[in-house]
C-alpha cells in the first residue's frame, strides 16, 4: 500500500486528490497538511469527507509526513521548490501540482512568475508530468512537475500534428475556455459570484504564464521552435476546460486516421467521430480528455476538452504516482463522466 501525503489539502486539487485516492486500491492517505487548519478535524471542515476521512489536518513541519511514500505537494508557486529536498532526501517520492519544476529555464521561470528559482539543480532533474507524452521518464523520476490545466489541453491536441511535421509550426492560435475552478480557492474580487455570473470574458491574452509551459513541450515534441497566440477566458461554471486549436496544414493526408492511430493506446484520449464535438459535461468528474478534429482545405480545428481540476491537474497527478510505483496508469481513475 502506497503511504500518500498532501501538504496543501484544503484547496480544489487537494481536495480531489482525496476524493480520487480514497477509491484507489493500493493508496491510503495518511498525512493532510493545512496550516491554517493544523490540529481541526477534516470531517469538520469538509462534512462532505464523513465516513471516509478519519483524520486532522498537520502542519508541513510534523514528522508523520517522513512516514510516507509519495508527498503531492498542491500549494501555489514558490512553496515546493523551497520544501522538497528535505523529502527527496528521505527517498520520499514528489508530484507538486504548482508551477515551481514545469518550465527548465530558472531565468524564464523567473520572469514569469515574479520571484528567482531557489533550487536549479532540482530543476533540471525534475520530469514533466504529461503521460501521454513522457511516459518512460516518468516511470524513473522521483520529483514530478504536474502540468498546468491550459498546456495539457493544448498539447494533447497537437502532439500528433507536431510529431508528424505536418503543421506551421509559427501560426497556430489557441483560443481556451475554463471554469472558475482554475483560479483556485483563494479569496478573489475576479472570481466572486456576481463578477462572474452570465458573463464570459479573455484575460491574460497571449501572457498567461501557462504559455512558456507549453510552447516548451510542443518545442521538445516537434524538434523545432513552436509558437503559438494563447487567449485564456472564463466562463461561469465551476470546472471544464475547451481548447480550440486552429492550424495550417502543410500536408493533405486523413487528420482523423491520424489521431486514432497516435492514441489508440492512451486510455484516457478519446478520438470523438468527425460528426460529434466535445463538450466540458462529456468529462466532467473523469481524467479523460476527448477530441474531436475538423477540416476544411488547408486549415485545421481541433478541440479538446478536459476536466480541469482531474485530468488538468489531481487525475494527472495520481496517472503519474502509478506510473512512479509501477502500476497500472489508470487505477483509481476509471470513473465514467456524469451523465446529464
Amino acid at each position: 500500500m502506497i503511504k500518500v501525503g498532501i501538504i496543501g489539502s484544503t484547496g480544489y486539487t487537494g481536495l480531489e486528490l482525496i476524493r480520487l485516492l480514497h477509491n484507489h486500491p493500493n493508496a491510503k492517505i495518511i498525512a493532510l497538511c493545512s496550516r491554517i487548519n493544523a490540529k481541526k478535524s477534516v470531517i469538520k471542515e469538509f462534512p462532505s469527507l464523513i465516513g471516509y476521512i478519519d483524520l486532522d489536518f498537520i502542519t508541513p513541519n510534523e514528522k508523520k509526513l517522513f512516514e510516507c511514500d509519495i508527498i503531492f505537494f498542491a500549494t501555489p508557486h514558490g512553496v515546493a521548490m523551497n520544501s522538497v529536498s528535505k523529502f527527496l532526501n528521505k527517498d520520499i517520492k514528489i508530484i507538486d501540482l504548482g508551477a515551481d519544476f514545469r518550465i527548465k529555464d530558472s531565468t524564464e521561470w523567473s520572469k514569469w512568475y515574479g520571484m528567482p528559482h531557489t533550487q536549479c539543480d532540482l530543476l533540471k532533474n525534475a520530469v514533466y508530468g504529461l503521460p501521454e507524452v513522457y511516459n518512460s521518464q516518468i516511470k524513473n523520476a522521483t520529483l514530478i512537475a504536474n502540468p498546468g490545466c491550459y498546456p495539457t489541453a493544448i498539447i494533447l491536441a497537437l502532439k500528433p500534428l507536431l510529431e508528424t511535421n505536418i503543421i506551421n509550426t509559427k501560426s497556430i492560435i489557441a483560443d481556451c475556455k475554463s471554469g472558475v475552478s482554475g483560479a483556485g480557492r483563494s479569496t478573489n474580487i475576479a472570481t466572486l459570484f456576481c463578477e462572474i455570473n452570465e458573463s464570459l470574458k479573455p484575460y491574460n491574452v497571449n501572457q498567461h504564464r501557462h504559455k512558456p509551459e507549453a510552447q516548451q513541450v510542443l518545442t521538445d515534441i516537434a524538434g523545432k521552435e513552436v509558437n503559438f497566440f494563447f487567449t485564456p477566458h472564463l466562463v461561469p461554471m465551476t470546472r471544464g476546460m475547451l481548447a480550440s486549436i486552429y492550424v495550417d496544414l502543410t500536408k493533405d493526408i486523413n487528420v482523423q486516421k491520424l489521431f486514432e492511430k497516435h492514441y489508440q493506446n492512451n486510455r484516457f484520449i478519446h478520438i470523438l467521430p468527425t460528426n460529434i464535438y466535445p463538450q466540458t459535461k462529456s468529462v466532467k468528474g473523469t481524467n479523460n480528455c476527448h477530441i474531436s478534429i475538423q477540416k476544411s482545405n488547408n486549415k485545421l480545428i481541433i478541440m479538446s476538452v478536459i476536466d480541469n481540476i482531474i485530468k488538468g491537474a489531481s487525475g494527472q497527478a495520481i496517472q503519474n504516482m502509478n506510473l512512479m510505483f509501477g502500476l497500472d496508469e489508470g487505477l483509481g481513475l476509471e470513473q465514467i463522466g456524469l451523465l446529464p
